[in-house]
C-alpha cells in the first residue's frame, strides 16, 4: 500500500483516510437515502435495481453485500430468496439499515460491522459479493478486491456497482458543473453538511475510470471481468468471476 491515499483533492495517511471516511459516514447516515434521491433525482433507485438483475440471486445462496449499511441493495437481494449479510464499517450506518428493515418487516439477514480489508468470512464461502458505491471509500482497494476473492466460492460472482466518469461529450462538463456547484448546497440544506458532500464527489473524480478499475479486478484474480456503463459511464457495473 502506498505512503498516502486519495481522500477527495487530499493526498493523507491511510489511517487518516479510514478516520474521516468514517467522519463522514458518521455524519450522513440519518441523510443518506434522502441525499441519495436529490443528487440522482431517484436514478439510483433504477441503477441499484438493474445492478440487482445483474446479480440474480437466487434461492439457497449466501451473498455478503460489503458497505451496504442502509440495506437498499440488501432488501433487494433477500427479495430473491437469497441469504444475504449486510456489512459495514460504519455502525451509524448499519443503525439506520436494520431500522429500515424494522419498519419495513424485512426480516432473516445478518447485519455485522466489518472493513473490506480484512473480512472475518473463511475462504470460498460466498456465493456472491455485491458492493454498491462503497469501493471509492475504502482505504486499500486492492486489499478488498482480493479479500473478496478470497471469500467468494469457485464459481462465486463479484459484483460492484460505483460511480465511474462519463464519456458522453457535452454531459461530462454539465454534470462537473452540477456535483461541484450544486450538490454541497444540497448537503448543506437537507443535512447541514456541505463538507461531507464535498469529499463524495471529490473521492468520484479521484477513483480509477473503468478501464482502470477493471485491470484491479482482473489483478486480484477474477476471471471473464466485465464493465457495464450506464449514463455513458457516470455509474458502472462491474463484474468478475472467481474460477
Amino acid at each position: 500500500m502506498t505512503e498516502t491515499v486519495s481522500f477527495g483533492y487530499e493526498d493523507v495517511a491511510p489511517d487518516e483516510k479510514t478516520r474521516r471516511v468514517g467522519g463522514v459516514f458518521s455524519s450522513v447516515a440519518s441523510r443518506y437515502d434522502l441525499m441519495n434521491d436529490a443528487m440522482s433525482g431517484g436514478m439510483h433507485r433504477l441503477w441499484k435495481d438493474r445492478f440487482v438483475r445483474r446479480v440474480k440471486p437466487r434461492a439457497g445462496e449466501q451473498i455478503l453485500d460489503m458497505a451496504g449499511g442502509t440495506g437498499d441493495i440488501a432488501f433487494r437481494l433477500a427479495a430473491g430468496g437469497a441469504g444475504v449479510t449486510v456489512a459495514d464499517i460504519n455502525p451509524e450506518m448499519l443503525a439506520v439499515g436494520m431500522e429500515r428493515a424494522r419498519k419495513r418487516n424485512v426480516e432473516g439477514l445478518i447485519w455485522t460491522e466489518a472493513n473490506a480489508e480484512t473480512l472475518r468470512f473463511a475462504d470460498r464461502s460466498l456465493d456472491a459479493y455485491t458492493i454498491a458505491f462503497g469501493i471509492r471509500n475504502v482505504t486499500d482497494i486492492p486489499a478488498a478486491l482480493r479479500e473478496a476473492h478470497r471469500v467468494l466460492k469457485r464459481g462465486g460472482r463479484f459484483f460492484c456497482l460505483e460511480f465511474s466518469t462519463t464519456v458522453w461529450p457535452g454531459f461530462a462538463e454539465v454534470y462537473d458543473a452540477y456535483s461541484h456547484r450544486v450538490v454541497p448546497q444540497l448537503g448543506k440544506a437537507l443535512a447541514g453538511d456541505p463538507d461531507s458532500y464535498r469529499y463524495l464527489i471529490e473521492s468520484i473524480r479521484r477513483f480509477p475510470d473503468m478501464p482502470a478499475f477493471e485491470a484491479m479486478i482482473r489483478a486480484a484474480g477474477f476471471a471473464q471481468t466485465r464493465v457495464e456503463p450506464i449514463a455513458g459511464g457516470l455509474v458502472a457495473i462491474h463484474s468478475g468471476w472467481k474460477i
